[in-house]
């Protein structure tokens, strides 16, 4: 049977990995960080490449943001480093190091082998062997447990914006009682979740709380300025 790969909350698989960059250890590389994993069917596709020139100029927004970017494709390191020639089309000209790290499988079989029986991970480098028509993005918290996952057609390129958007709200609320309504950007005001009593929510968001009026009466969207 088809292993389900990682659903929200899972913890990472600590695989190892060639990159760009060095091989690395997946916990370690995180270390204290959030991370963003991209996977790509393979070098040399146009939309990839679009994305990841992309990723490269927002390589500053990540780093404020304490996210590291790791992107994997099926194709071996040597070919990811002939890519990065590739994106200086993306708005990379003159940059010698990529800012993120790309890494193969191909030069890792026995990594990916035990990410597939052991990790439930399968399902990442299953889009490369077995479907290569599939992109995916998974974003990763401090304590190695996956927090987001989307699914794209190759066909369709990443929004970064809206990964930005999405980290933005993940770190706001991970450490505050708060979630964010829909079409949320920093700056919005916040919804107060539901557990919290409203005597608390007072203490808690000094700025104030209010209740957005509904026609049963309810008072459960309950609104405060972001903290």
């Amino acid at each position: 049977a088809a292993m389900p790969g990682l659903l929200l909350g899972d913890e990472a698989p600590n695989f190892e990995a060639d990159t760009t960059q060095g091989r690395i250890r997946f916990h370690d590389f995180l270390g204290d960080s959030w991370g963003i994993l991209f996977s790509h069917p393979r070098d040399f596709t146009p939309v990839c490449t679009t994305e990841l020139g992309r990723a490269a100029r927002l390589a500053p927004e990540f780093s404020k943001r304490n996210v590291k970017l790791i992107a994997l494709s099926i194709d071996s390191v040597q070919d990811h480093l002939s890519w990065c020639k590739v994106r200086a089309l993306g708005g990379l000209r003159g940059c010698r190091r990529c800012p993120w790290r790309l890494g193969g499988t191909s030069a890792t079989s026995q990594s990916v082998a035990v990410l597939k029986c052991r990790a439930g991970m399968g399902s990442v480098f299953s889009i490369f062997t077995e479907n290569p028509t599939k992109s995916r993005v998974f974003v990763f918290g401090p304590d190695k447990k996956l927090k987001l996952s989307i699914l794209y057609p190759a066909t369709t390129g990443r929004n970064f914006d809206e990964i930005l958007r999405v980290v933005d709200s993940l770190q706001l609320t991970a450490y505050k009682k708060v979630a964010t309504p829909v079409d949320w950007k920093p700056g919005d005001s916040v919804m107060v979740v539901p557990t919290l009593p409203d005597e608390e929510a007072k203490k808690l968001f000094p700025k104030g709380v209010f209740t957005k009026e509904l026609p049963s009466g309810k008072k459960y969207l309950r609104y405060t300025p972001q903290p």
